[in-house]
């Protein structure tokens, strides 16, 4: 009987790395091979976006040195108790299993989505960073310690990321990175290029939402987001493969900017949708580049001690984010 439990586990295993890599060869091939043709990339609009229409994905912050890049657009009133009891509602389904999580419930009633793994330090910086940028993102938390209740029992969990299910809004579906309203446009751009500067190589339309809001918030009342860029920080594989988690020394080995060839600014990206970047100029890389250098010492060091991060990690971020932002501007 053990024999034969035992072997049944081998056998779903091994399955499962056979399905693996089976979508591994297929991605592969699909990029590398010559017959790949990536989709259009093309505005959704006849026109261009109207003032009220671009800010569905970015407004220009009033005064981005005042934002606080601690506690993030939900403040300190929203941000989660590590103390309080968490009750189980699900747990995540996973396939791969690189990010299991949970959905829990706190005293107040707060419905939480949880995310545990190597993604959920990244995530929560890269949220900041992109907020302090003018783009739209969900309230994010970084939770180092806390209390899952299940059946009256607690267990300590490991670090988290927290993100709350809120009512002022609902997410609605996905959007495509290759075409949307916003193609074309400055703010577009940089979006593409702030991508590049995290080394967030799991861009995908699964990764992107658009959220209904009740009434405006942080300037709209419909947000385009890029939500899920806990790859962020990271090291690219390459197209064949993801790329690796939770890896600032890794991230601090990447390239970012080669060259400048008839006006458009080459990048060493090797991961996926490398057709996104192939019509960037250095006034888009610089737009961007401005934004976050404006951004004071203490801010920085507040984005990075949100995320948890050890002195030594923070400072490779934060080195690695410094050389490019100064390779950016001077273009």
């Amino acid at each position: 009987m053990l024999d034969a439990a035992r072997a049944n586990v081998m056998t779903r295993t091994a399955l499962r790395w056979y399905h693996y890599a089976l979508l591994v060869i297929a991605a592969g091939t699909m990029q590398c091979a010559p017959w790949y043709i990536p989709p259009p990339i093309r505005s959704t609009l006849n026109r261009p976006p109207t003032a009220a229409e671009m800010a569905e994905l970015w407004v220009e912050p009033v005064d981005v040195s005042h934002r606080d890049l601690f506690y993030g657009i939900g403040g300190a009133q929203l941000a989660p108790d590590p103390h309080a009891r968490y009750e189980f509602v699900a747990k995540k389904h996973d396939f791969w299993a690189s990010s299991p999580g949970y959905t829990v419930r706190d005293p107040s009633g707060l419905v939480w989505s949880v995310k545990l793994g190597a993604e959920v330090q990244a995530e929560v910086v890269a949220s900041r960073l992109i907020w302090a940028a003018g783009y739209h993102q969900p309230p994010v938390y970084y939770v180092d310690r806390w209390q899952l209740y299940k059946d009256g029992r607690g267990t300590l969990q490991p670090p988290a990321r927290f993100r709350p299910k809120l009512a002022r809004y609902k997410k609605r579906k996905g959007w495509s990175w290759h075409q949307n309203p916003f193609v074309g446009t400055r703010p577009y751009q940089g979006l593409l290029v702030l991508m590049l500067m995290l080394n967030n190589w799991d861009l995908t339309q699964s990764n992107n939402s658009i959220y209904k809001l009740r009434e405006p918030w942080d300037g709209a009342r419909r947000w385009y987001v890029v939500r899920d860029v806990g790859a962020s920080f990271s090291r690219n594989r390459g197209t064949w493969f993801q790329g690796t988690r939770g890896d600032p020394e890794g991230f601090s080995h990447e390239g970012f900017i080669e060259s400048v060839k008839e006006g458009r600014v080459v990048f060493a990206w090797s991961g996926v949708n490398r057709e996104l970047f192939r019509n960037i100029s250095p006034d888009d890389v610089r737009w961007i580049a401005d934004r976050l250098a404006a951004l004071t010492p203490q801010q920085w060091n507040d984005a990075l001690r949100a995320g948890g991060y050890t002195p030594r990690d923070a400072g490779l971020i934060r080195r690695t984010l410094a050389d490019r932002i100064a390779q950016a501007r001077s273009l």
